[in-house]
C-alpha cells in the first residue's frame, strides 16, 4: 500500500516537472499602449507571461489543436502615425515554418505586417532585434566547422 502511494506521488511529481519544463516565458506587450515595448525595449518583469496560461489567438485555433506555445514572437506592424508598432507575445506553431503562426489577424484587414521574428528561449522576444542571436549561432557553427 505504501509503495503504491510512493509510486503515485513520484509519477505526479514527474508529470508536474515535465509540464513546467515545457512552459516558455515571453514578453507580452504592444508599443501603442506600452511605450517601453517599442524599438527601444525596456524589459520589465510585469511584461513577462507564462505562455502555458494562455491559448492561441482565436484566428489560429483551427490550425493548432495543441494549445501550448512553442516560442516567443515579435511582430512589427505599419502604424498610422508613421512609427512601427511592435507586438511581443507567445508564438503558437512550428518555429521552422512561421508562415501560419505569423499570419495576420483577419479582423485587422487594414494593418500591414512588416516583420515577424520567432525564437524558442525564455524571454527571447525582448531584444530590439533577433538578428544578432541568429548571427551568433551562425558564427558559432562556422567556427566549429573550421576547428573540426
Amino acid at each position: 500500500m505504501v509503495s503504491a502511494l510512493k509510486c503515485s506521488l513520484a509519477v505526479a511529481v514527474m508529470i508536474s516537472l515535465a509540464c513546467s519544463a515545457y512552459a516558455i516565458k515571453c514578453y507580452q506587450c504592444e508599443s501603442l499602449t506600452t511605450p517601453k515595448c517599442g524599438l527601444k525595449f525596456e524589459g520589465d518583469d510585469n511584461l513577462l507571461l507564462d505562455c502555458s496560461r494562455i491559448g492561441p489567438p482565436r484566428y489560429l485555433q483551427t490550425f493548432f489543436p495543441v494549445r501550448n506555445a512553442t516560442g516567443c514572437m515579435k511582430k512589427t506592424l505599419e502604424s498610422v502615425a508613421g512609427h512601427p508598432q511592435i507586438i511581443r507575445s507567445c508564438y503558437f506553431g512550428d518555429i521552422n515554418n512561421i508562415q501560419v503562426g505569423c499570419q495576420q489577424d483577419p479582423s485587422l484587414p487594414f494593418v500591414k505586417q512588416l516583420d515577424c521574428n520567432v525564437c524558442s528561449k525564455d524571454e527571447c522576444n525582448g531584444s530590439a532585434s533577433l538578428a544578432p542571436v541568429a548571427g551568433a549561432i551562425l558564427l558559432f557553427f562556422g567556427v566549429a566547422r573550421l576547428l573540426a
